[in-house]
């Protein structure tokens, strides 16, 4: 019972302000709830259970920097893919399980290497119990998480959706860009290179945002 309180506890406080919880947020405001509430379920089930299991085990194979970089250029292909936009009405069987797996995804690539899968990964080494530690963590997620979706879900009926789709992209792509700063190496880091990766995706953002859902350009 310890490893169980102690890992929702540590997760709950560890979560609160991080990137998944406003994550959480941002889809709130596009999706039903349940369908974000759902998707945090799955991802944080399926990555935790990762980070216990074989989470200690990953960086001796694939370095955690290279997994930190994939996950925030990640996160940047997300802002793009929000100013895109959805057909958020969508009903036809084809994009109906489209909104669940892309919280799925995002938060799945999210949780890697944040601290809340490296605390799950020192939680279940100091206590060497799977399911309590798999449990705690996951329970702490969706409690710190809901919280979020329901600040996602209120701020969503009082913004426009033109403003909230900017506002989600503006902070995918900012996290994005804070996680490569902290992984890249330092030599890619001069500041040319920042100015010239910051206008690429500036270049991205207006061309995804003058094409339409189907690839094609919007007429004024």
């Amino acid at each position: 019972m310890e490893a169980f309180i102690t890992s929702f506890v540590f997760v709950v406080l560890a979560e609160m302000g991080d990137k998944t919880q406003l994550l959480g947020m941002c889809f709130a405001t596009r999706y039903r709830w349940q369908t974000v509430l759902g998707g945090v379920f799955v991802a944080t089930i399926l990555n935790h259970y990762l980070a216990v299991e074989v989470g200690s085990y990953l960086t001796r194979f694939i370095p955690m920097s290279y997994i930190q970089i994939a996950a925030a250029v990640s996160f940047i292909l997300f802002g793009l893919w929000t100013i895109r936009g959805d057909e958020l009405g969508d009903c036809d069987a084809s994009n109906k399980y489209s909104p669940f797996w892309t919280v799925v995804i995002a938060f799945f690539m999210a949780e890697m290497g944040d601290k809340t899968q490296l605390a799950t990964v020192a939680l279940a080494a100091k206590f060497n119990q799977l399911i309590p530690v798999w449990m705690g963590t996951t329970a702490g997620m969706m409690v710190a998480n809901a919280i979020g979706i329901i600040i996602g879900v209120t701020l969503g009926k009082q913004i426009p959706e033109r403003m909230v789709k900017w506002i989600s992209a503006i902070i995918f792509i900012f996290f994005g860009f804070a996680g490569l700063y902290q992984t890249l190496p330092d030599y890619l880091l001069s500041t040319p290179n920042m100015i010239g990766a910051v206008v690429v995706v500036l270049i991205l953002m207006y061309v995804v945002n003058r094409m339409g859902k189907d690839g094609q350009p919007v007429e004024e």
